[in-house]
């Protein structure tokens, strides 16, 4: 229901729960409850047919045909709410190429006459090609074209990601099932405004910004495109690019509508996809629990009691900022960096870099010797590398 409520100008007149011991591999159902639904579909004047699961070109090919009406399964739906989510160049390139790689494994809905051949003269299609192949050959030719697109995309990605490497800030990912109130929340921490609604995938487009904490510390904030239950392989494909910030952060906070009654299972989804990801385990995570302002006084209180108890988790409400305070600290706490102690050597030269070791703090004691300085160092690996870049 939740994901026919996100595509816009949907109108749900009902629903149907269908138990298969064994999915029917032409038909996906029986007859005879293929009879009933369309029974109930001619009742509803329905237009279209949404399955939660997976359907094959064949049986979505078929049901059409025997019902009369647009099928979509899940994939099909996602593919449709995030081609009207995506807002920018990258979003839209991602989503185009998910849908293409979708519908290249689906021709065979569209042409149901693979005898037919076309001829032509060599740059249409060569004699004895299958329009279905043809069709294959045309996706195909798109699908080089928008990773050649998102290969700079990617490239460009590197770029800035290597020039904030030069003013190393630590890197702060949301990331969570889709509608845990992400964007809520980091449109609270950083006065931002990204796209927040009561809807699945608000957010597709990934954004970042600086965040100041509390003892003046500069982290980036990004925000992510919301996980989901079942995520359709050519969509975790698509959106890898996106997605390698997560890859590369310093912490992880997960963001969890705590009201929601499936809030452990969607929590659990969201673990499974950090893994396919292939996010380190050794990657600092911090877990929080969203919206507590939809919880009755005893629910909150009992959520909060148990928080308490467990490490690494915080209870707040993006919307009216009650624990924002307290998450902060919590993300600046998870951000201090192990310290390392090492002695440097450096000639009579090198002064502007003793100079730069002074300002910053670092120096433990110094030695001067006969070839220049022995100097006692205690800094983080960030201020480590400031060093080796300066």
């Amino acid at each position: 229901m939740s994901l026919a409520a996100a595509l816009p100008g949907l109108e749900v007149v009902g629903q149907s729960v269908v138990r298969l011991a064994r999915p029917h591999p032409g038909f996906l159902f029986g007859s005879g409850k293929i009879k009933e639904l369309h029974q109930q579909l001619k009742a509803n004047d329905a237009e279209l047919v949404l399955i939660d699961g997976p359907l094959t070109p064949v049986q979505q090919r078929n049901l059409e045909k025997e019902w009369g009406v647009k099928i979509l399964d899940r994939t099909g739906l996602i593919l449709e709410i995030f081609s009207d989510r995506a807002r920018t160049r990258e979003g839209v390139l991602q989503v185009e190429m998910a849908a293409l790689s979708y519908q290249r494994t689906r021709l065979v809905r569209a042409w149901t006459h693979l005898e037919r051949q076309r001829g032509g003269l060599g740059f249409v299609g060569g004699p004895g090609e299958t329009q279905i192949e043809a069709d294959r050959r045309a996706i195909d030719d798109q699908l080089t074209r928008i990773k050649r697109q998102l290969a700079k995309v990617v490239k460009t990605r590197e770029l800035h990601r290597a020039a904030r490497a030069k003013v190393p800030f630590p890197v702060v990912a949301l990331v969570g099932y889709t509608n845990a109130g992400k964007s809520t929340l980091f449109n609270h921490m950083t006065g931002a405004e990204v796209m927040a609604e009561d809807m699945l995938f608000a957010t597709l487009d990934p954004t970042m910004r600086g965040v100041e904490l509390p003892s003046g510390q500069n982290v980036i904030l990004s925000d992510t495109v919301g996980f989901i239950s079942d995520l359709p392989t050519q969509l975790v494909a698509s959106f890898r690019a996106t997605l390698e910030e997560v890859l590369g952060a310093n912490l992880i906070v997960h963001v969890r509508d705590i009201s929601h009654p499936e809030s452990a299972k969607q929590a659990a989804d969201v673990e499974a996809i950090l893994k396919e990801l292939g996010v380190p385990r050794e990657t600092t995570r911090i877990e929080v629990w969203n919206k507590t302002d939809l919880l009755d006084e005893d629910e909150r209180h009992a959520r909060e009691t148990e928080a308490e108890r467990r490490d690494g988790v915080f209870t707040i409400s993006a919307l009216t900022g009650a624990g924002i305070d307290t998450l902060l600290d919590a993300i600046e706490g998870a951000l201090v960096e192990p310290h390392l102690n090492e002695t440097l050597h450096l000639g009579f030269g090198e002064g502007r870099k003793r100079a730069w070791l002074f300002d910053h703090g670092v120096v433990e004691g110094e030695d001067q010797g006969e070839d220049g300085w022995h100097i006692a160092v205690t800094w983080t690996q960030r201020q480590k590398q400031e060093y080796a870049a300066f």
